[in-house]
């Protein structure tokens, strides 16, 4: 999936990687917990590299793991998908829930302590924690808001931000009432600072994604920098003059890793909106798709590297970047990895932005569509390889069964299949390979540094997609406002697809003035639409609730319509649902960031029917990350369909343990040690994949823990049997431990 039109080797482009600044001197930050029993923050801690130095739980006993506790909130069925990591600190648990509640349980028991309701089920990824000599504090947000809590009580401090809460629609210099801002993934802290970035619309109008610092104790305001620069911030040059009035997103949703000696913040940000067609935005457009390295303390930009230039494809950074030490030539070196949905990895100094493995310039194909101008040029490391296969060709289509290849036959040579940073056409579908879902994906990375491997996950499936006329630019009609905000997610025909669910019978999920709270508020995976006006909104909720179209009403000319837009998003799975392409779907990857080469690369996941048929080891979709250990082993869970939680040899990839869940724990999991033992927690609240089988007639339902023994890999004894099936919420927290 390479260009090979011209090749240009570099060491850093002018524009990809500046020095502007030294960075910060400082020792560690009082803030950070570093309690080695502890799980202290998303990801395990600032470097961002779940990784936990416990070696209880290991090689020689790890036959012996089994469930020690389950926590069901007991909320009723989620809406969308759970993803949350959540922390320890001191043998208490803290985590959001599906339902919006922050909790705090008994780590050795799973006992409830505490909960807060916010009142919306509006959830992220998990929460922050600080400390400070005896001042200590929580922090977690639902939709716009940032709360502060007290973590032995729950209670909220209310002299906390504005009311109590930071509002993320304020600071951003437009009107908070029209912005469309949440917190997918929870901020990171620097000392007394709190650095958050957020989730904004992936389509126009979008908020601006500014990165912004508060003070931890007041919750004012201490910094922003501007993505989509301002006139006279560097990078101005690189969007139209007026852009930052009017685009958006460039936005920080994956999360942060921070370098506490340093004091500086790795910030990787994704695509300007609209994703898939700038032509309101012409230029390479700094500093969306960028690894932004700033000074923690001030904001002041470091250096910088953008690793799409102009993206068109909506390939956002899509992972918090890893905090590594490699070895070059007998020396130590602190570097940063980021992970991409294309399937790469980068590696670069921390200090300055120097790249560690050689990245290559390479001509790129322009687009054809009406007013676009994509970049000539796009950056490719030339080391490690991808984790990800970069191009579909006919060679590669499935062999599942005679029907189903005949199907991929006809339906690839309908398609333009030409490699990566391929602009997409009118009317035509150009393959996405890996899809829009990775290659990586939010579940972050893994890092040894005894051994200097880092793991990732990825999936391996490829998308399609085209462009198309977009319809009645000018008018607020229900049709034409779920056409250009709505299809590209549920489809033209509200069918629904990819992952997103279909809206065909919504009249009879919810009312009118629900859906309309939803588009205005968002919720899960769907960001709100607040700066919509009235008129549309009522428009579309009309039109999804009865099929109707309202008239349309004349809207002023704006500099966000645009001519063309996306036609959706398009999974290549064959009439069966299964994968158009042979396996692996989905693998998990040992890479030694000191040498560039793989240690192992293994299919993760299964089909159980497929496997029942002896159509094994093909991987699968998987959401979710590893989680390494000093013990020998990694943990994962994340496969959408077979729903197991396991654990490999960290040397060699050999599955040591696995046990079977009602859903799919499509979350990464933490590990903490209470009283000399060793637990690891997983929420099981699945999302992405297919329901869990019904319970056999007279039988026990299938439990999270599986069954008991079986082929020697010791699989755990299952848990109470209401977890999933007789539990309203079909779900649960679940710690399991050595017994």
């Amino acid at each position: 999936m390479t260009c090979r039109l011209l090749v240009v080797a570099v060491a850093l482009a002018p524009l990809m990687s500046v020095l502007v600044a030294q960075a910060p001197a400082g020792g560690v930050s009082p803030a950070v917990h570093r309690s080695t029993d502890d799980w202290p923050a998303y990801g395990g801690g600032p470097e961002q590299t779940r990784y936990s130095t416990l070696t209880q739980i290991n090689r020689a006993n790890i036959s012996r793991l089994q469930v020690a506790w389950q926590f069901d909130p007991r909320e009723g069925q989620i809406a969308g998908r759970f993803q949350v990591n959540p922390i320890v600190i001191d043998a208490t648990l803290y985590t959001i829930t599906p339902g919006g509640s922050l909790i705090a349980l008994d780590g050795a028991t799973g006992k409830l302590k505490w909960s807060w309701n916010s009142g919306t089920r509006a959830q992220g990824r998990g929460v922050t924690y600080w400390s400070s000599g005896s001042e200590k504090r929580l922090l977690a947000s639902f939709g716009r808001y940032i709360y502060a809590f007290d973590p032995l009580t729950g209670r909220p401090l209310t002299n906390f931000g504005r009311d109590g809460r930071i509002d993320l629609h304020q600071d951003l210099g437009r009107d908070p009432e029209q912005q469309s801002v949440g917190l997918s993934t929870p901020g990171v802290i620097y000392k007394d600072t709190y650095i958050v970035g957020g989730r904004t619309s992936e389509g126009l109008p979008a908020s601006p994604g500014d990165i912004r610092a508060y003070d931890v104790r007041s919750g004012q305001l201490k910094w922003s920098f501007h993505t989509i620069p301002h006139p006279g911030e560097f990078g101005y040059e690189t969007w139209p003059k007026d852009a930052w009035t009017y685009s958006g997103s460039a936005n920080n949703w994956a999360g942060m890793a921070v370098d506490v000696r340093r004091g500086i913040v790795f910030v990787p940000t994704g695509s300007a909106a609209a994703d898939f067609y700038g032509a309101n935005r012409l230029g390479d457009n700094l500093f969306a798709n960028t690894l932004l390295a700033l000074d923690a303390e001030t904001g002041k930009r470091i250096w910088h590297f953008q690793a799409v230039k102009h993206d068109i494809w909506d390939r956002d950074f899509p992972s918090p970047p890893t905090l590594v030490t490699v070895q070059r030539n007998g020396q130590s070196i602190d570097a940063v990895a980021q992970t991409t949905k294309q399937g790469v990895l980068y590696l670069f100094d921390r200090a300055n932005g120097t790249p560690l493995f050689p990245i290559e310039y390479r001509r790129v194909p322009p687009s054809a569509v009406e007013g676009e101008v994509a970049s000539e040029t796009q950056p490719f490391p030339t080391k490690p390889a991808p984790f990800a296969r970069q191009l579909l060709t006919e060679g590669m289509l499935t062999m599942r069964t005679p029907q189903a290849h005949q199907w991929a036959v006809e339906q690839f040579r309908t398609f333009r299949s030409a490699g990566q940073f391929v602009p997409f056409e009118l009317g035509r579908e150009t393959v996405i390979f890996p899809g829009f879902d990775g290659g990586a994906e939010w579940g972050g990375s893994a890092f040894d540094p005894a051994t200097g491997v880092i793991y990732v996950n990825a999936n391996d499936i490829p998308w399609s997609s085209a462009m198309r006329a977009t319809t009645a630019t000018a008018t607020l009609g229900g049709r034409q406002t779920y056409v250009n905000q709505c299809a590209a997610c549920h489809g033209d025909t509200m069918q629904g697809g990819s992952g997103f669910p279909p809206l065909l019978d919504i009249a009879a999920r919810r009312t009118a003035a629900q859906v309309a709270d939803i588009v205005r508020s968002g919720q899960g995976r769907m960001p709100a639409f607040s700066s919509l006006p009235t008129q549309a909104v009522n428009a579309v909720v009309q039109y999804v609730m009865s099929g109707e179209a309202k008239e349309p009403v004349a809207a002023a000319p704006s500099p966000i319509d645009l001519k063309y837009n996306f036609s959706g998003y398009h999974k290549f799975y064959d009439p069966d649902g299964y994968p158009a392409v042979v396996p692996p779907w989905g693998t998990l990857n040992a890479i030694n960031l000191n040498t560039g080469e793989y240690v192992w690369k293994i299919p993760l996941g299964e089909y159980p029917e497929l496997a029942a048929q002896g159509i094994k080891d093909t991987g699968t979709e998987n959401y979710g990350g590893p989680l390494v250990t000093a013990g020998g082993l990694v943990f994962i869970g994340a496969t959408n369909f077979d729903r197991k939680f396991r654990a490999f040899d960290k040397d060699t990839g050999e599955l040591l343990w696995e046990t079977t869940m009602i859903n799919s724990g499509n979350a990464t999991p933490a590990t903490y040690q209470i009283a000399g033992t060793q637990y690891v927690v997983i929420p099981e609240f699945g999302g992405y994949g297919r329901p869990a089988p019904a319970p056999v007639a007279g039988g026990p339902p299938t439990s999270a823990g599986g069954s008991q023994g079986g082929g020697g890999r010791g699989r755990a004894a299952g848990p109470n049997t209401d977890v999933g099936t007789g539990g309203p919420s079909g779900g649960a927290f679940v710690a399991f431990a050595v017994r």
